[in-house]
């Protein structure tokens, strides 16, 4: 639709174009509720694969750029493509532990990224390519499995925030000093003060202003190196492709491949919570369109040097907050978040963030996914003792990489060890497997199993949909901040 033509239908509000200010004004607000989560995310992956701050700050401006192109992907959309309602895109935290797995056993640091780029684009094909019938897979998805797989999420990301807090790098001689541990309480003392005095925007925004005001102390305690900022230019962007030709290896795929299907079964739930806020009814088709924008956006990004995109939900907490509803002010964000992506600073100042100070803001963002799949996990049956089992069972097998790193180094061949890096991996599969066991397969005298947390597709969606604000709040690390 065009802009004109949305003009004239300004009595449904989706549609509706407010006057130019009011779209920069909207479009800067909800560029704020999403901007610590796309900036946290690559700041992640970079840490894990041992990569320096020329190469952080390159791959947050990619991060920036790319969710400005997916989120007008959504908003604004292409023919077959896109859902064309406020949707807000980020990069997606639930693919961390998965990406820094390929990565570091494809070499690390620099050897690992193309590695890591070639998934992404191929995992986010693939799902391009699914959309339509992934109404068939959601059934082997319930609350049961997604809650399990979301709350795996949240510990198996806890570890990486403990290392954080304690400055980074536990063979420093300064890891886990007072310094270290005071700038992350600084941080975190921050956003849950936020939390506290404030109901609106300022919540939305508090792990941003928790984030600043920590580095803006650390500036002062003299830790940190920010001469990079000043060395950066104002103009720029990385080519495509800048790491080198994408390499596919097919256990890496896999594993992106399986995290896509995740962030597919999670995102629905948003689709629908967003179709409620503003009074439009999301059916089967438009699903689809919303995860063929999921997965072009992906593949987009693996080509321009980001990562998966997903859905942010604090965005969709703000349209509630707010009552503004028009796809064209978030399609106005998009573009803000594409100008930001083009800007070096922006991403030098984020590279410049002492590792505390993010560990700081992590550790309760982490800690409210695994909340968050708690939460879904009250919608499943758990007085069944199969379920029960279940969830144990991947909780379990799920830990054992964060626990014990060396399982991986104790497998043979290369497709096991990276299989046994990824604590998600592993808890993702136990958790479909022994749901396709306990529920999907006949009794020996020929007979199903009941099962009254696995519902068909439609009622599933349906049932997800009803908890949409569950399920996107603490998916991604900007959707964690309010929740």
């Amino acid at each position: 639709m065009s802009f004109r033509k949305a003009r004239r239908r300004g009595s449904d509000p989706v549609e509706a174009v407010p006057a130019v200010w009011r779209l920069v004004v909207y479009g800067v607000q909800h560029v704020l509720a999403f901007y610590a989560g796309a900036v946290v995310m690559p700041l992640l992956v970079a840490e894990g694969l041992g990569l320096g701050g020329e190469d952080i700050g390159r791959l947050v401006n990619a991060s920036l750029l790319t969710c400005g192109i997916a989120t007008l992907l959504q908003s604004v959309g292409l023919p077959g493509v896109g859902i064309r309602l406020p949707v807000v895109q980020g990069t997606s935290t639930t693919a961390v532990p998965s990406l820094v797995s390929v990565g570091l056993a494809a070499g690390g640091a620099h050897a690992g990224l193309p590695t890591v780029f070639g998934a992404v684009i191929a995992a986010g094909l693939a799902l391009f390519v699914i959309a339509p019938v992934f109404s068939r897979l959601v059934r082997f998805f319930p609350p049961l499995v997604t809650g399990t797989i979301v709350t795996i999420v949240g510990i198996t990301l806890l570890a990486v925030a403990a290392r954080q807090v304690g400055g980074g790098d536990p063979a420093a001689s300064s890891f886990g000093s007072p310094a270290h541990l005071g700038l992350a309480a600084v941080t975190l003392g921050v956003i849950v003060v936020l939390h506290k005095v404030s109901r609106g925007f300022l919540a939305t925004v508090a792990v941003l202003v928790g984030l600043a005001l920590g580095t803006a102390v650390a500036a002062l305690a003299g830790q940190g190196d920010f001469s990079g900022i000043g060395h950066s230019p104002w103009v720029g962007i990385a080519a495509p492709l800048h790491y080198g030709t994408p390499q596919l290896d097919a256990t890496a795929v896999l594993s992106l491949f399986l995290v896509m299907v995740i962030i597919a079964v999670e995102s629905i739930g948003q689709f629908f919570a967003v179709g409620r806020i503003v009074g439009r009814e999301v059916d089967g088709r438009q699903v689809t369109r919303a995860l063929r924008a999921d997965g072009l956006a992906t593949a987009v990004a693996g080509t321009l040097n980001s990562f998966p995109s997903t859905v942010y939900s604090q965005n969709i907490g703000l349209i509630q907050l707010t009552g503004v509803k028009s796809r064209w002010i978030v399609a106005a964000g998009g573009g803000i978040m594409m100008v930001l992506g083009l800007m070096p600073k922006v991403g030098a100042a984020v590279a410049a963030m002492p590792a505390s100070v993010l560990g700081g803001a992590t550790l309760v963002l982490f800690s409210s996914i695994a909340v968050v799949g708690v939460q879904i996990l009250g919608r499943a049956d758990l007085s069944d003792h199969r379920n029960t089992v279940l969830v144990a069972a991947s909780l379990g097998i799920g830990f054992l990489p964060t626990a014990f790193p060396q399982f991986a180094e104790r497998m043979p061949g290369r497709h096991l060890h990276v299989l046994f890096e990824s604590g998600i991996i592993l808890g993702t599969l136990a958790a479909v497997l022994l749901n396709l066991f306990f529920h999907h397969l006949p009794l020996p005298g020929g007979g199903k199993k009941p099962d009254g947390s696995v519902d068909p597709p439609e009622h599933y969606m349906q049932h997800v949909g009803n908890s949409g604000e569950l399920t996107g709040q603490g998916h991604e690390a900007g959707g964690n901040a309010r929740p």
